[in-house]
């Protein structure tokens, strides 16, 4: 199972656990690629699940939600979502309340992006780590990842943007995976190489411009360039602010 790290852990994430197990992973990557995924629309597509929940809370409270609009942008914090639907008063108890239909509702019709499982082997097999940081809650992501027989070295939930980017710095992740331009951000944050899929709500001119070193179409493109990533160690490839093409090519 992946090793779970909370927000208000990440001061003392070098030293992780009393489980043996889970030993740090700056001190295990036998300089392969420290490589973090997002998890909704990079590595799962979780619109159906999602979608159950929102349905089953506005059947509980008469609210008028379009649902297919919530799936349509998935990425950012629940609470950013839930204030679209509810006044600021409801917006924490509504969001505890969806919290508590997930895993009933989310968790089966949940399903592996593809090219995930192919994604996280690449990695494996350069000797790098696999970190999945995520704003969804860590509980949850773990329930994804279990059910779809995903397994990260490591989960990090509830973090968004920037502070995505805190985490993968003080984890030594080299490349960041994601499919909202929060994602990149995050990699800018981190100062690591920031590879866009345009399989979630924003599209590939919007991860270019926001920053992405990497631009792919969908996650099935990413061994293949994680592939010369790694052959050419990383060579014209930084966390700045160039454009898809200083990273191994073209956007895909």
């Amino acid at each position: 199972m992946p090793q779970d790290i909370a927000p208000s852990d990440l001061a003392t994430s070098q030293n992780l656990a009393a489980d043996t197990s889970a030993v740090p992973l700056s001190e295990t990557t036998d300089g392969g690629p420290v490589v973090g995924f997002d998890l909704d629309m990079t590595l799962v597509d979780s619109r159906r699940g999602i979608g159950a929940v929102y349905r089953a809370l506005a059947a509980e409270t008469g609210a008028d939600i379009d649902v297919d609009l919530v799936t349509s942008r998935l990425g950012p914090p629940l609470e950013h979502e839930m204030a679209n639907w509810f006044p600021p008063e409801q917006v924490v108890a509504m969001s505890d309340r969806y919290r508590a239909l997930y895993p009933e509702h989310a968790i089966a019709d949940t399903t592996a992006m593809p090219g995930a499982r192919e994604a996280i082997a690449a990695v494996r097999a350069a000797g790098g780590r696999v970190l999945v940081v995520t704003a969804k809650n860590r509980a949850h992501a773990a329930l994804h990842l279990s059910h779809l027989g995903l397994e990260p070295d490591l989960l990090i939930g509830g973090l968004w943007a920037e502070a995505k980017g805190t985490a993968l710095r003080a984890q030594g992740a080299s490349v960041y995976v994601g499919d909202h331009i929060g994602d990149v951000r995050g990699a800018r944050t981190a100062d690591a190489v920031s590879v866009a899929v345009a399989t979630g709500p924003c599209d590939e001119e919007e991860l270019r411009a926001a920053g992405a070193d990497v631009v792919l179409g969908t996650l099935d493109a990413f061994a293949g360039w994680l592939g010369e990533y790694v052959g050419g160690a990383g060579e014209g490839v930084a966390g700045g602010t160039g454009g898809a093409d200083r990273a191994g090519g073209a956007a895909v």
